[in-house]
């Protein structure tokens, strides 16, 4: 979907008046707060969902900027954001890194069939609507990328204009504030980082690479089916083969030898 609509003088004096609220931002709060103040006029959302690193890798840290209860950055149940922001990236890469909007119910099946009231998969699953868009950082050599999630329809305009135009505030702003806590602990030691097929020398196949993915993640084998579409039966019998293979006897251990885990789509 393309967005290309002229500014008006009164659209041009909103933008950039709201260009410049951007400018003081600092904190997480203050970003929540800029969020959801005048740029819901031309970006309604509930959630922004940001993420940047290497996505071809699987190297990803996000954060999460919503009042709603369980969406938060390290919340319960965000251990596979990085995978559902991978697909996203798919998405916007296909749509030729311009801004894509999608229907959120193609990819919930990535939830699991389990969902904690006030967990952010159940937040998630209000969602509805989405509108991607990101930029290549050429110097750092890594992606950044920005999805809005509402309840809610995003009309395709003025949100397509708008994204546009103040995605590098976002960027910028969410750039000056200091790094959580768990951001510093996982870029000092990112452990599990999801990497490529070649870097797993555990001899699993590629479904088993895939599961161990996710049970790595923390879903359980009937979320696992859910999310592969396979029996959680089918599931329970690659694990059995996977710590024949790993000569283990429970999940954890499998995990604790299996550092380097690749999801395939």
């Amino acid at each position: 979907m393309k967005f290309h609509t002229p500014l008006s003088g009164e659209d041009s004096v909103r933008y950039a008046a709201l260009v410049e609220q951007g400018t003081s931002i600092t904190r997480h709060a203050d970003l929540l707060e800029w969020l959801q103040g005048d740029i819901q006029q031309c970006l309604p959302h509930d959630i922004l969902l940001a993420g940047w690193g290497n996505f071809q890798e699987g190297a990803i840290q996000h954060d999460v900027v919503s009042r709603l209860p369980g969406a938060r950055s390290y919340a319960a149940g965000t251990d596979g954001l990085p995978f559902l922001l991978g697909k996203f990236h798919e998405r916007w890469l296909a749509a030729g890194r311009q801004p894509c909007s999608l229907d959120f119910g193609e990819f919930e099946y990535l939830l699991g069939q389990a969902s904690l009231p006030g967990s952010f998969s159940s937040s998630l699953r209000g969602m509805r609507s989405v509108l991607i868009h990101g930029l290549h950082d050429e110097r750092a050599q890594q992606e950044c990328l920005y999805v809005l999630m509402s309840a809610d329809g995003i009309p395709a305009e003025p949100a397509g204009t708008a994204i546009r135009l103040l995605m590098p505030s976002m960027d910028a702003a969410l750039r000056q504030m200091p790094p959580l806590p768990q951001q510093r602990r996982q870029a000092a030691s990112p452990a599990l980082a999801v990497r490529g097929a070649a870097d797993d020398a555990s001899g699993l196949s590629e479904r088993e690479t895939q599961i161990m993915a996710w049970v790595a993640m923390g879903k359980t084998n009937s979320e696992i089916g859910a999310i592969l579409n396979i029996s959680g039966f089918t599931v329970k019998n690659h694990m059995q083969r996977i710590f024949q293979k790993l000569n283990v006897f429970n999940r954890a251990q499998a995990v604790s030898k299996v550092t380097k885990v690749t999801v395939y789509g």
